[in-house]
This record gives structure tokens, sequence and C-alpha cells, in this order.
């Protein structure tokens, strides 16, 4: 799975027939493709960036749904080309044999609060950036917060009070 196309294979289990398609990540169309296998159908996919949403939409739709770690599949010897068509053909061997390590899918609830979480976490990672960079560059020039506790209101009058001369300065 990617974000602008999954490459999708099937293996007929009774006539042993390789079933190939690329398709866009919409979950309709890989459900669309899924229904019209023969057979009850299984699927897997590596975990990614794309996230548990196809996991989730499998599951509603009543599919089987691996979601394989990466790092812990069984790779072949020899094989250093690695392209999606192939590893597509893999997974699916992996999965008819049961040979992989599959992660937990979270819920919806769970997907979101991590989300939260991330985002949280790199808000607090930029302001803290921007901290550090607007109170180097007034050092640089000689200006030091003296006034007690920094980034409270009398820390941020006394931050917009400072004014250069030079433009570009100024805008920084």
């Amino acid at each position: 799975m990617h974000a602008r196309s999954v490459v999708a294979c099937a293996i007929d289990t009774v006539s042993g027939e390789l079933i190939r398609c690329r398709l866009t990540p919409q979950h309709a169309d890989v459900l669309g493709w899924i229904s019209r296998l023969p057979g009850p159908a299984a699927v897997a996919y590596e975990a990614g960036p794309t996230g548990f949403g196809l996991a989730q939409a499998l599951a509603v739709a009543g599919i089987r749904c691996e979601v394989l770690a990466p790092s812990r599949l069984q790779r072949p010897a020899g094989e250093r080309v690695k392209t999606d068509a192939r590893d597509a053909l893999h997974l699916a061997k992996l999965l008819r044999l049961d040979e992989f390590t599959a992660v937990r899918v979270p819920s919806t609830a769970e997907e979101a609060a991590r989300d939260l979480v991330r985002a949280r976490e790199d808000v607090r990672s930029d302001l803290m950036r921007a901290r550090h960079r607007v109170s180097k560059l007034l050092l640089r020039h000689g200006l030091v917060w003296s006034g007690g506790v920094t980034w409270r209101p009398a820390h941020h009058a006394w931050l917009g009070a400072q004014r250069f001369d030079d433009l570009a300065l100024q805008a920084a």
C-alpha cells in the first residue's frame, strides 16, 4: 500500500493461479477487487504510513485482514531488487502459509488518540525550537531578558518592544 497506489496479488488456492492488479488506495476499489475474487478471501499488507483504515474497512466487510510487521517479514535469500509486484506476491505466499508476524490493529478511537498525541508532541517541539531561535537571535545582538521567568506576559511585552534598524533583522 502506498499513498497513490496499491499493487495486489491473489493466489487461487484451488488452481494456483496468480491474479494481479494495480488499484487506487481507495478502500472501495480494494474491496471491489477482493469481492470479485473466487472463494473466501484473506488480505495481508505491510504496516506503514497509510495507517489502519483499510484493515478496519475490511473487518467491517467481514474479510480477514492481517497487517504485517515489515521488520519481521522473512525475505527470500538473494532477492536484491524490491518491487511492489514482488512484495505483493511474497505477502500472498506468507499469508497462505500463515508465516508472518501480525501487528494489532488499533480501534479508530485509539488511532485518533495516537494522532492527537503525535500532533501535540510535534507542536510542542515546534514551539520549543521557535523560542530557542528567538532567544538566540536576541542574544547575538546583546539582548537578554532579565525580568524573571521567560515566555510569560511580561516577557512577551519585552519581546514586542524590541526594534532593529535593519529591516531584514526586524522581520526575523
